[in-house]
C-alpha cells in the first residue's frame, strides 16, 4: 500500500528562506556553511544561477517509445501535466531551476511526491529545502529514508515516497560532495582579500601616505595627539564632512606619499580568478559567463553552439534519467515504454535564415505559406494565403526555390546550374563571366598572363629596334590556341560529367576526345579575338605616342600592364563560360541524341529577341530560331548574349 502524503503533513515542513532559523536545520555544518558561501560569493552565485537558467529555459517533455527508430510526444499523460505544473502555483521553470540549484549547491535535491487516496500516482512535488532534511539508513547502497524537520517536529519519509537525487562521494558519504567544498581554499582567500581591500579603502587616507614630526618639534600632549589625530581621521579618512579637504600640518611636519591603489591591491584580477576557478569546478567556459579576455566572436558562436551538448548536456542527463527512475513507476505498466527528455533542439536552432536555409533544402521545396509568413509579422491572413506557392520551375525531385544553389554534388563548382525540373525534364542555366568560381576562371587567368608577358618581352624588344615585323600573329595566335585548349578542355569536360550527374546518368559516358576537334577550333577563335584586340591597343598607344613627344610613359609597356593585371582576368571569364557552356550543352547531345531542348525566359525584362524564343523546342543537335544552340552560346552576337538569364531545359 503506497504511503499517501496529504497537504496538511507537508504544511508543517519549513518553507526555504534566505535564512532558516538553527532550529530547523538538519546537519547545520554540512547545509549552513554551503548557503553561507552561495549568499556572499557573487562568483558561486553567478555560475550556479547560469546552470539553473539555462537548464530551467529549457522544455522537458514527455516521450514514449514507438518501436526502435520512433517514438511519439505525449503530452496528455499525468505524467507530462505534473511535470508542467509541478504543484499548485507552480510552473515548469521554478521546479526545474529549484532542482539545478539545489544540485549545483549541496550536491542533492529532495522532493516530496504528494498522491490522492484514490491513486498512487502522484499529483504534485513539493520541494524540501536542503537545510532541513538529511538522508538516513543503514544500506551502503544509499539512502532508504529521509528526516526531514518542520516546524512541528521531524517526519521520516521512506525512498518510495520522495524524489530524491543524490551525488557521488568516494567515502559514501550519503548525499555526494557538492562542488563547492573544492573551493573552501579559493573562496575563503578570496573573502579574506577582499576583507583587507575593504578596510584598506576604508581607513586608507584620501591623501595616502604618514605623517612625519621633525626631532626637534615640542612634545604633544596627549590632549594635543588626540585633537590632531581626530581632525585627521575626521577631513581625510572614512566619511566624514571634510574628507577630501587639504592637509594642514604645524610643528614643521612633513607627508610622505604612500599610495595603494586598487592596482597594487590587485583588486579585478583577483576577482577575475576566483570566477574563473568557480567556473572551472562546474565545467563552465570563462567566456559563457562573462569573462571575454580570450574570447573573439567565432569562439564565441562555436562556444553557444557545444554550450547544451558538452557543458550541460552531463547536467541535462542527470536530471532527466534521476526523474524519470524516481516517477515512472508510479504510473503503472503503461508508463514502461516513456522515458523524459530536454528539448535541446529549441536552443540550436540558429538564426532564422539558417533555419528557412537548412528547412527549404532538407525538404526540396517551400515549405512556409504566405499566411504563415504574414502571420510571423503580425499582420491578418489574405484569401488563398493557406495554399503553399511553388515556382512553376520546381517540382518534385528539383529543388526548393530557383534562388537554391544547394546541391548532393558539393566538389563540382557549376553543379548548382543543373536542376532537376521534372522525372524527364532537366533545367540548364547559362553561365555567365561573373558566376563562374574562381578555380574555374584561374586556370585561364594564368594562361592569359603568361602570354601576355611573352608578348611584351618579344615586341617591347622589337618595336624599340623599329622592327618591321614587330608583330607576328600566327605565332601568337598558334602559342595562345594552345594553351587555352588544354585549360579549356577540362573545363568543358568537368562540366558535362556534371550535367550528366544532375540528370541522373552515367557521366562516364561523356566522351572527351569527340570533342577536341571542335574545341580546338573555340581556342583558335577566342586567341585570335584577344590577340587582335591586343594589336590594335598597341597601333592605337604608339600613334598617340607620335603625336606627344614630351610623353615619358612607354606606351607599349602600358598596354601589357593593363592587359596582365584586368584583361587577363576579364578574358579568362569570357573564355571559361565559353567552355563551360559548350561542356553543359554537349553533355545530352552525346548521351541523350533523341532528347529536344527548350528555351527558357527567366528574365522579368527579356530582350524582345529572347521573349520571342521563349518555350520554342527543337531536336538536341539543331539551333533555335535566332542561330544559336543555347542561351549565353559563343556562335550568337556579343551584345545577345552579354547578361543572358534564359536557361535551357532538356527532355529527354
Amino acid at each position: 500500500m503506497a504511503f499517501v502524503v496529504s497537504h496538511g503533513e507537508v504544511r508543517g515542513l519549513a518553507r526555504p528562506t534566505t535564512s532558516v532559523p538553527r532550529s530547523l536545520q538538519i546537519a547545520p555544518g554540512y547545509t549552513s556553511d554551503y548557503a553561507a558561501i552561495w549568499r556572499t560569493h557573487g562568483s558561486v552565485r553567478t555560475v550556479t544561477d547560469f546552470l539553473a537558467r539555462n537548464i530551467a529555459s529549457l522544455g522537458l517533455h514527455l516521450f514514449e517509445r514507438a518501436g526502435d527508430a520512433d517514438r511519439r510526444r505525449v503530452t496528455d499523460h499525468p505524467l507530462a501535466q505534473l511535470i508542467g505544473r509541478p504543484m499548485p502555483g507552480q510552473y515548469r521553470y521554478a521546479f526545474v531551476e529549484a532542482l539545478v540549484q539545489d544540485i549545483a549547491i549541496f550536491d542533492r535535491y529532495l522532493a516530496v511526491k504528494m498522491k490522492g487516496t484514490d491513486s498512487d500516482a502522484p499529483h504534485a512535488l513539493v520541494r524540501i529545502p536542503p537545510m532541513i532534511w538529511e538522508p538516513a539508513g543503514d544500506d551502503w547502497t544509499g539512502p532508504t529514508e529521509f528526516l526531514v524537520r518542520g516546524n512541528r517536529g521531524t517526519r521520516t519519509f521512506t525512498r518510495d515516497q520522495v524524489v530524491y537525487i543524490g551525488g557521488y562521494s568516494p567515502a559514501g558519504e550519503l548525499g555526494g560532495v557538492p562542488a563547492i567544498e573544492s573551493l573552501r581554499s579559493v573562496l575563503a582567500e578570496e573573502h579574506e582579500a577582499a576583507l583587507m581591500r575593504a578596510q584598506t579603502f576604508r581607513n586608507g587616507a584620501r591623501a595616502s601616505g604618514y605623517i612625519e614630526r621633525p626631532a626637534g618639534a615640542p612634545p604633544w600632549s596627549a590632549a594635543t595627539h588626540a585633537r590632531f589625530k581626530a581632525a585627521w581621521r575626521a577631513q581625510y579618512t572614512g566619511s566624514g564632512a571634510d574628507v577630501g579637504g587639504t592637509p594642514i600640518l604645524e610643528d614643521g611636519m612633513k607627508f610622505t606619499a604612500a599610495q595603494q591603489s586598487a592596482k597594487d591591491l590587485q583588486y579585478i584580477e583577483s576577482r577575475k580568478l576566483t570566477r574563473q576557478e568557480v567556473a572551472a569546478a562546474y565545467h563552465i567556459p570563462p567566456p559563457m559567463i562573462g569573462l571575454m579576455e580570450t574570447a573573439t566572436f567565432a569562439s564565441l558562436k562555436e562556444q553557444h553552439k557545444s554550450l547544451y551538448t558538452d557543458t550541460l548536456g552531463p547536467w541535462l542527463q542527470r536530471i532527466q534519467q534521476a526523474l524519470a527512475a524516481n516517477l515512472l513507476d508510479d504510473f503503472g505498466p503503461e508508463a514502461a515504454d516513456m522515458y523524459l527528455e530536454f528539448n535541446i533542439e529549441e536552443k540550436l536552432r540558429g538564426a532564422f535564415e539558417d533555419q528557412a536555409a537548412q528547412l527549404q533544402t532538407s525538404t526540396g521545396a517551400p515549405w512556409l505559406t504566405r499566411n504563415e509568413a504574414r502571420a510571423m509579422r503580425n499582420l491578418p491572413a489574405v484569401e488563398g494565403g493557406d495554399e503553399l506557392v511553388v515556382p512553376l520551375n520546381v517540382l518534385t525531385g528539383g529543388q526548393a526555390s530557383p534562388t537554391d544553389s544547394g546541391t548532393q554534388n558539393q566538389r563540382a563548382s557549376h553543379t548548382p546550374r543543373v536542376k532537376a525540373v521534372g522525372p524527364i525534364e532537366y533545367e540548364l542555366k547559362a553561365p555567365a563571366g561573373d558566376t563562374i568560381p574562381a578555380e574555374e576562371t584561374d586556370p585561364l587567368v594564368k594562361v592569359f598572363r603568361a602570354h601576355f608577358k611573352r608578348q611584351r618581352a618579344a615586341i617591347t624588344s622589337a618595336t624599340g629596334a623599329k622592327s618591321p615585323t614587330w608583330w607576328d600573329g600566327k605565332r601568337w595566335d598558334a602559342e595562345l590556341a594552345e594553351d587555352l585548349l588544354d585549360a579549356g578542355s577540362d573545363l568543358a569536360t568537368t562540366a558535362a560529367r556534371d550535367v550528366l550527374t544532375g540528370m541522373g546518368l552515367d557521366p562516364d559516358q561523356y566522351d572527351t576526345p569527340r570533342t577536341e576537334a571542335f574545341l580546338a577550333k573555340v581556342a583558335e577563335r577566342i586567341a585570335s579575338q584577344v590577340n587582335a584586340a591586343t594589336l590594335r591597343q598597341i597601333e592605337a598607344a604608339l600613334a598617340d605616342d607620335d603625336e606627344d613627344d614630351e610623353d615619358d610613359v612607354d606606351p607599349v609597356g602600358h598596354v601589357f600592364d593593363v592587359a596582365e593585371e584586368s584583361r587577363a582576368d576579364q578574358a579568362a571569364m569570357t573564355a571559361a563560360a565559353t567552355f563551360v557552356g559548350f561542356g553543359m550543352a554537349e553533355a545530352p547531345r552525346q548521351v541523350a541524341p533523341k532528347a529536344t531542348k527548350r528555351w527558357v525566359v527567366n528574365s522579368w525584362n527579356p530582350r524582345a529577341s529572347h521573349a520571342a524564343l521563349d518555350g520554342e523546342e527543337v531536336g538536341i543537335e539543331e539551333d533555335f530560331s535566332n542561330g544559336m544552340p543555347w542561351p549565353g552560346s559563343f556562335t550568337g552576337d556579343p551584345e545577345d548574349v552579354a547578361n543572358c538569364q534564359c536557361s535551357l531545359v532538356i527532355i529527354r
